[in-house]
């Protein structure tokens, strides 16, 4: 059997964790900030964790990291 290619994009914009958790950057928080309170756009900043349902389908896309 081949190897599966891991899909470079997903590589670059996701990330594992030590436990395997998906780490991965919040939407909305690269334009049209402007209408965006100060609050919403602290909280969008920095990585969380994918929940399990969303998770399942990038460990498809990247599997060897």
């Amino acid at each position: 059997m081949p190897k599966i290619k891991t899909n470079r994009g997903a590589a670059k914009r996701f990330k594992v964790t030590g436990t395997g958790k998906i780490l991965g950057f919040k939407a909305y928080g690269s334009h049209i900030l402007t209408k965006k309170t100060r609050k919403r756009k602290r909280g969008l900043r920095g990585s969380s964790v994918l929940d399990e349902s969303n998770a399942r389908n990038i460990r498809q896309i990247i599997p060897y990291l």
